[in-house]
């Protein structure tokens, strides 16, 4: 089909990434249907490095992209089974990942709905492996399908072959093999609400209700998420910049000796997960602004562009926070976003 791709030169990355970093790739594609895949792949503007791009709101451009980007653009979903209780919904990578779940939720099905208002494509979901309010994608992916470079072919991995961990995922850990092009999920319509986890329970409370639906949870977390965090759409950032912390329990504890309210998770045996945004704040970076980079008033782990930042400006305020937070601590942060043209 001749409408399946479309490749262009010399293209402005700036509107395609939510952190609005200026940057230029080399070559661009915008893919509308997955079988396309093999033949932009085969065109001599991917003989460089290729770079997989959805929303562009888990990635920090800290230079011009010397080769492809490729975004996905095919979003169809569909229902490929479903017994009255349990579901199973595919949805190809260029859906948006918020859009998706309120379909799940209004042919009332479960499992999503503490990942409401996540920016990105469902095709990123399984690759982050994303997560909020007590709540994994990886718990709700029956599979993967996507493309192998590495092999020349399309495959389907089950979820014990997706390697997911926190944050991650084989495909985050190949980048430059795969191409998610679509992902199953297993939901279902009797599933028991995760409510216990910062604050979503008492969401639910001052707002009347006393026997939430999902899409009632749904709209809990959203509200959770717009207080806590600033938009997109208004300030430029890429949402939570460094990932939680997992260390070993005595360190935790001595962290903690005089924060004794700071969360504390369980995360295996004899581990813990700290807050980042706490080791952030109590080293004083909250609201901090150098230039047009900043960390965000509102939540000390977003990184926010406030207009003219560049990519290399905010990456060398994420690595002074995360410094700061080794020296103090003892503790490395690691970053959740892609970063594109550097090493972190």
């Amino acid at each position: 089909m001749a409408d399946a791709y479309t490749l262009v030169e010399d293209v402005d990355l700036a509107p395609l990434n939510t952190l609005r970093v200026a940057a230029r790739a080399r070559w661009f594609a915008a893919v509308h249907d997955a079988d396309a895949i093999p033949r932009v792949l085969d065109h001599a503007a991917a003989r460089g490095p290729v770079l997989v791009l959805g929303e562009g709101s888990n990635v920090l451009f800290a230079a011009d992209f010397p080769g492809l980007v490729l975004q996905p653009r095919f979003s169809r979903v569909r229902i490929l089974a479903d017994d009255g209780v349990t579901a199973l919904v595919r949805a190809e990578a260029g859906a948006g990942w918020d859009g998706f779940v309120d379909w799940t939720l209004a042919r009332g099905l479960a499992g999503l709905e503490n990942l409401a208002l996540i920016p990105g494509h469902v095709g990123a979901a399984p690759i982050q492996n994303i997560g909020a309010y007590g709540v994994e994608v990886a718990e709700a992916t029956g599979c993967v399908e996507a493309w192998d470079r590495e092999r020349g072919r399309s495959d389907r991995l089950e979820r014990a072959q997706c390697g997911f961990g926190y944050r991650d995922s084989a495909f985050r850990r190949e980048p430059a093999r795969w191409i998610v092009t679509a992902v199953e999920f297993r939901l279902s319509r009797a599933a028991a609400l995760r409510l216990d986890y910062a604050g979503v329970r008492e969401e639910l409370s001052a707002a009347g209700v006393t026997e939430p639906t999902p899409a009632q949870v749904a709209g809990a977390v959203r509200r959770l998420r717009r207080r806590k965090l600033p938009d997109p759409a208004v300030i430029g950032n890429a949402g939570s910049f460094f990932k939680n912390p997992v260390v070993d329990a005595a360190l935790a504890a001595r962290v903690c000796a005089d924060d004794p309210d700071a969360p504390v998770y369980p995360a295996g045996e004899g581990l813990r997960k700290l807050s980042a945004a706490r080791l952030i704040e109590r080293c004083g970076w909250r609201g901090h602004r150098a230039g047009d980079a900043g960390i965000s008033a509102q939540h000390a782990l977003v990184l926010v562009n406030h207009g003219g930042a560049s990519g290399a400006e905010l990456l060398a305020l994420a690595r002074h926070v995360a410094g700061s937070v080794e020296e103090r601590f003892g503790i490395r942060l690691e970053p959740e976003p892609r970063i594109v043209g550097a090493q972190w």
